[in-house]
């Protein structure tokens, strides 16, 4: 029988109120204690207890993902909207992992380059990845029980990032991508996290950890000019201040938000983030950019963009509650369409070619203008 404490209720269920008080030991000090999610302590400890829910109400939930995950080619050509509603609703903790593969596409690569990861082990890896990988080791999640120092977590997530390097060495290693493949591998064995990571890069991300960033410049954009129609107040605040959308976005988008949100809202992004794909980020984005400023009080507080950014990094609780920006994501009346997205990525892909031109032809000219002078003396 599977424990109640290794389940987890569908994300739009509303949580209890209960704490996890962390119990005294017989000399008074604290005990360790992790939250449901594995971490020990810091800013992702989620402190809510999961709510009691029914053994059988949990079980008819993972019944449902078990038997569409057995029969998941039949899904995913004849009935992706049932899939997507489930990742709307949230994915059940006991087969996340599971789920998450078969979503991104990773089981398919899997299957496809059988061997290939452990064969990507056996190469040699660039030695500047290899040292900035474990650089970043300790830094990833430290405070998470299969992070912790000298835990599997940080041997398995080396293995992962290294193989990647190899496969990708145009892209080499990028300090984003240790969160994500350490996120997949709070969920998952080490090579399916290496396949996620491949397909989340290649499909969801990609160009993303090119050299340039050409990539996330351009949705960069597209996430301010998708703000001017979402919250047109936010916009011009932003705009009069000359904020550039990459001073707060980059982390955002290429850490899928693992660095900002709570960790209960992070697992309910990336259920449908690996569904629905990259208009999900841009969707939480301009959520927690619109509601961050949503009151004038706040707006006439942030005179400069030195108080933006600061309030940027204090977003309101209740906008980073997985319920609710859960149900703000799936509202129809705040989102973006993938239409408009679309148009706008074109938009800003023709404004960027043209900027790129005009400095070619400005550059063309001053090499003129200098060679003139030279040119005429020897005439």
């Amino acid at each position: 029988m599977m424990r109640n404490v290794n389940l987890e209720m569908d994300q739009t269920d509303r949580r209890s109120q209960s704490q996890i008080i962390p119990e005294e030991n017989n000399g008074g000090s604290e005990a360790e204690l992790t939250d449901r999610y594995g971490f020990l302590g810091g800013r992702q400890f989620t402190h809510e207890s999961e709510l009691d829910i029914p053994l059988d109400v949990i079980r008819k939930r993972e019944a449902k993902w078990i038997a569409m995950l057995n029969r998941w080619d039949h899904f995913i050509q004849n009935d992706f909207k049932t899939i997507k509603a489930r990742c709307r609703k949230g994915i059940p903790r006991s087969v996340r992992g599971r789920a998450w593969l078969h979503l991104c596409g990773g089981a398919s690569l899997k299957n496809h380059y059988k061997g290939l990861y452990t064969s990507l082990l056996t190469q040699q890896a660039d030695p500047v990845c290899v040292e900035d990988i474990r650089k970043d080791l300790h830094r990833t999640f430290p405070e998470h029980e299969i992070f912790i120092e000298d835990a599997y977590g940080q041997q398995d997530l080396f293995l992962v990032l290294k193989a990647y390097s190899v496969l990708n060495p145009k892209d080499g290693y990028c300090q984003s991508h240790s969160p994500i493949a350490a996120t997949l591998l709070m969920h998952m064995p080490a090579e399916d996290a290496f396949w996620c990571l491949v397909a989340i890069c290649d499909k969801y991300l990609k160009g993303y950890f090119s050299p340039g960033l050409e990539a996330l410049i351009v949705d960069a954009r597209v996430l301010f000019g998708l703000l001017r129609k979402f919250s047109p107040t936010v916009y011009k605040h932003f705009e009069k201040q000359n904020i550039q959308p990459l001073s707060y976005m980059t982390d955002w988008f290429s850490c899928v938000y693992t660095r900002i949100l709570p960790w209960p809202a992070v697992l309910r992004v990336w259920d449908m983030f690996l569904c629905e794909g990259i208009k999900v980020t841009f969707r939480v984005g301009l959520i927690l950019l619109k509601y961050t400023f949503s009151k004038p009080s706040i707006l006439e507080a942030c005179p400069t963009d030195i108080e933006t950014l600061i309030q940027l990094k204090s977003i309101p609780n209740y906008v980073t509650d997985a319920s609710w920006l859960g149900a703000k994501l799936i509202c129809s009346n705040s989102n973006i369409t993938k239409g408009q997205m679309k148009k706008e990525h074109y938009k800003q892909l023709v404004i960027l070619r043209r900027q790129k031109i005009l400095k070619q032809r400005t550059s063309h000219l001053r090499t003129l203008r200098v060679a003139t002078p030279t040119s005429c003396n020897s005439i």
